[in-house]
């Protein structure tokens, strides 16, 4: 049975999108409720919730095609920067993976990123954090 998300649905065409580029393996399009003009989506085609549920074949295509959206959205739209984001799970409006390109400037207001910091400290050592993860860490 096919996914039924709201990027599924601009996927089989179902729901309209204005779209910015569609091959085989990808699709990107504005985010319909833009953090700045010309924020832009990039999906992958197979429906996949996870960055780490994107098959392995496909992220070649999916990350060069994020690199191709950077440069573009930036000289593009003449923003100074970008800010290149991935949700999973938490914060992820919509249960497919989906990768943001927002467009920065200087002073554009945008703060969320900054929101509350957690430093390392005796009883929240570093190295412990780093083993967790080591030790999490699939089998490249």
């Amino acid at each position: 049975m096919p996914a039924n998300d709201v990027f599924c649905e601009i996927i089989r065409g179902e729901r309209d999108a204005v779209v910015i580029l569609e091959t085989q393996g990808v699709m990107a399009f504005l985010d319909h409720r833009p953090l700045f003009r010309g924020h832009t989506l990039l999906v992958p085609k197979v429906h996949v919730r996870l960055l780490s549920d994107l098959p392995a074949d496909q992220v070649p295509e999916f990350f060069g095609t994020a690199r191709r959206l950077e440069r573009a959205v930036e000289d593009g739209l003449g923003a100074q920067g970008s800010m290149i984001l991935v949700n999973n799970v938490v914060s992820q409006s919509v249960p497919h993976l989906h990768l943001h390109v927002i467009p920065r400037n200087k002073g554009d207001g945008l703060r969320f990123w900054l929101g509350p910091r957690h430093r390392y400290d005796d009883a929240h050592p570093a190295e412990a954090y780093a083993e967790k993860i080591r030790a999490a860490l699939p089998a490249g």
